[in-house]
């Protein structure tokens, strides 16, 4: 029983043993299989080999073909996309003569065929961009057919007469794009195009009308044109066309351009609005620029000048402010866009610089022209116009397209201020220099020197001028100490060259005082003048200037101490015969017949030189024609003779009986009748009109009726 026993691990010995034994045979079996397997592959890679020995030819040949279908893809697809562009232009330009066709109808209402300019712009746009497109890939696409046909050429991938059709096509294909591309461009339907677009161009520029506000007058350049009506309104002076209007013209100008045609299009822009703004501003009827030199205008007539000078003034404001501004403005809307907007501004120019030319020249030529008295005024009012202008002037003609004619403009300002002055300071030396071309009035009476030089400061005081005359004074006195001096105020320097001017005429007053050889007409002559220069500068501007303390102590003394001499010299010997006469009555008795005889002589004289004096006044030898001083001088007179001849009657009264000799109040009536008006009975309501308005008489309180009468 004990040798039946199983030891469990002999079990598991015997167990892996065989299980050993089972993998060796299986392995075997594998390395068996192995072997057949190697001797399948060998035979397979004999047979493989083999095959692959047969197939080269075949890949070469495929490698052939994929390398001509990429040659020919490469050349037939620009080919195809240059077909296209071909067919986009030629329905482009049937698209075009569709469009132009409608274009050329008549009666078609304005708006709508700006609408359909716009679409041809449009198609001319397109047209261009297809036709750019072709030139573009016609070229390469002709150079990749050539790689293309040398390829087959030099591979033989077909036979050679097909090599030579593709060769004589090619040949055919570049002399079509010699000749047809550039006809197509210059000489196609694109040309003919942009030259419809430049008539159009050109007749919307010349229906922009201006319409012009002179005053209260509007001045419409084409009276019978209906594209622009006047209004009152503003926009209608400051912009040129309708929104639709710019827009056409700004798209064909950018067509235009895109063609190589800007040049051509600045051509016609400029001319067509220099015609419009010349037919705006001959409107004016401006024949008055016509004669320009200093000569020339030396030669016309003041009335014409002054007429002149005005209509340059008004002419000028309206250019700038009415037709540059609307030209500038048009300028910037159509050209804005145009190489980065930096032609607009010499576009403007180019149409305003000759305008500005005859503007400035007349202008120049009047400032050059010689120193008048009475164009002082007209260059004042020049100068102030261009004053208020300049910085409306400035903005428009602004950037560097503007200077020159900036420069002229601060040139004419600069000649301005140089004649106004030198008019001013010799019109002082005239009135200095004048003592021998105007003698003094035989009858005492004032001067017409006087009278102009009076209204003339009077004018030139006013508020009108007194601040331009002595902006022009500043600005003279600055350019001639630097500008970095300090000058006095205008009204200081204002005073100052009107004292000097004053005291000239003064020099001139006393001169031809001193020319009478007459003892009382010097008297007669100074009370008139000083007088004069007193009342009509009292209660005015130029009195105020002056100053009410300098006026009574230079004018109104000196004319009051001249009446005082006129009296002593012209009645006081007058009355000397009587006051030397009178004798006590004591004596009457012992000498009764010498006193008789002596009191009749003396009464005798006085009765002559009386009337000889009362015929001096009466027929003008003594003129004295201001009211209030004959007012004055009556009442003294009176009161100097009648008391003492009174008396001297009443002295004498028994030994004058038996002659007849004037009554007190005859002698009285007499004196009164020399101091008063001649036929004038509304003279007093006359004198006390002219002290309500400061001393000026309203017929001619410029003095301009005596300033054209002045001569040198």
């Amino acid at each position: 029983m004990e040798w039946k026993y199983e030891d469990p691990e002999l079990n598991n010995l015997k167990n892996s043993c065989s299980n050993i034994k089972s993998l060796l045979q299986t392995s075997v079996n594998m390395q068996i299989s192995l072997a057949k397997m190697d001797r399948s592959f060998d035979l397979l890679q004999e047979t493989l080999s083999a095959t692959s020995k047969s197939l080269a030819p075949l890949q070469t040949h495929a490698m052939t073909a994929k390398a001509l279908e990429t040659r020919i893809n490469r050349a037939m697809t620009p080919a195809l996309t240059l077909l296209k562009s071909f067919k986009l232009a030629e329905s482009l330009q049937h698209k075009l003569l569709s469009i132009g066709s409608k274009l050329s109808m008549k009666h078609i209402d304005p708006e709508k065929r700006l609408h359909k300019l716009i679409k041809y712009v449009d198609c001319v746009d397109q047209l261009n961009s297809a036709i750019d497109s072709v030139c573009q890939e016609c070229e390469p696409t002709l150079q990749k057919l050539q790689e293309t046909v040398e390829f087959l050429s030099r591979t033989k991938a077909t036979d050679q007469f097909r090599i030579q059709r593709l060769r004589e096509t090619l040949v055919t294909l570049k002399a079509l794009y010699e000749t047809e591309i550039g006809a197509m461009r210059y000489e196609g339907l694109l040309d003919e195009a942009l030259l419809t677009l430049q008539d159009e161009y050109e007749n919307i520029l010349l229906q922009l009308n201006h319409a012009l506000f002179l005053g209260h007058e509007v001045v419409n350049e084409d009276i019978e044109g209906s594209d622009q009506a006047i209004t009152g309104r503003d926009d209608a002076i400051h912009y040129l066309g309708s929104e639709l209007e710019v827009q056409v013209l700004r798209r064909i100008s950018e067509t235009l351009t895109r063609n190589d045609c800007l040049d051509i299009c600045i051509d016609i822009f400029v001319k067509a609005r220099y015609r419009r703004a010349a037919k705006a501003l001959m409107r004016l009827n401006p024949d008055y620029l016509r004669r320009y030199t200093p000569e020339e205008i030396n030669e016309m007539e003041w009335v014409a000048l002054e007429t002149s000078i005005t209509l340059w003034i008004q002419h000028f404001q309206l250019a700038v402010k009415t037709v540059f501004v609307s030209e500038k403005k048009l300028c910037n809307q159509v050209f804005l866009e145009i190489m980065d907007g930096l032609i607009w501004a010499e576009c403007f120019v180019k149409i305003t610089d000759k305008f500005m030319a005859v503007f400035f020249r007349f202008g120049e030529g009047v400032a050059r022209s010689s120193k008048e008295p009475q164009k002082l005024f007209k260059l004042l009012d020049m100068f102030e116009s261009l004053e208020k202008l300049e910085v409306e002037f400035s903005e428009i003609f602004d950037g560097d397209a503007g200077n020159d004619i900036c420069s002229r403009f601060r040139e004419l300002q600069k000649l301005l201020v140089h004649a106004s002055t030198k008019v001013f300071w010799e019109f002082g030396l005239q009135i200095e220099g004048n003592h021998d071309g105007f003698p003094p009035p035989q009858d005492g009476s004032v001067p017409k020197l006087v009278r102009y030089a009076v209204n003339y400061l009077k004018y030139l005081s006013s508020d009108q001028y007194q601040t331009s005359m002595a902006k022009v004074i500043r600005i003279e006195q600055m350019w001639k100490a630097g500008f970095l001096s300090k000058p006095d105020s205008d009204e200081n320097l204002l005073q100052d060259a009107i004292s000097n001017v004053m005291e000239a005429l003064e020099r001139n007053i006393e001169f031809k005082k001193s020319r009478y050889k007459d003892r009382v007409l010097p008297h007669v002559f100074s009370m008139n003048t000083y007088w004069y220069i007193y009342m009509r500068s009292r209660n005015s501007e130029l009195g105020n200037i002056l100053g009410e303390q300098l006026l009574k102590k230079k004018y109104k003394t000196v004319a009051e101490e001249s009446a005082y001499m006129y009296q002593r010299q012209a009645w006081g010997p007058i009355v000397k015969l009587l006051e030397n006469g009178a004798k006590p009555k004591k004596e009457y008795d012992t000498k009764k017949e010498v006193v008789s005889a002596l009191a009749r002589g003396k009464m005798e004289a006085f009765k002559n030189a009386f009337e000889d004096n009362l015929q001096k006044h009466r027929g003008g030898y003594y003129n004295i024609l201001d009211e209030d001083l004959k007012e004055q001088l009556r009442e003294a007179t009176v009161n100097l003779v009648v008391p003492v001849y009174v008396e001297y009657l009443e002295t004498y009264s028994l030994v004058l009986k038996a002659r007849s000799f004037p009554s007190p109040d005859s002698v009285q009536a007499m004196l009164v009748q020399v101091f008063s008006a001649r036929g004038n009975p509304n003279i007093t309501q006359r004198r006390h009109l002219i002290d309500q308005l400061g001393g000026r008489n309203p017929g001619s309180a410029d003095g301009s009726s005596e300033i054209k009468e002045f001569k040198r």
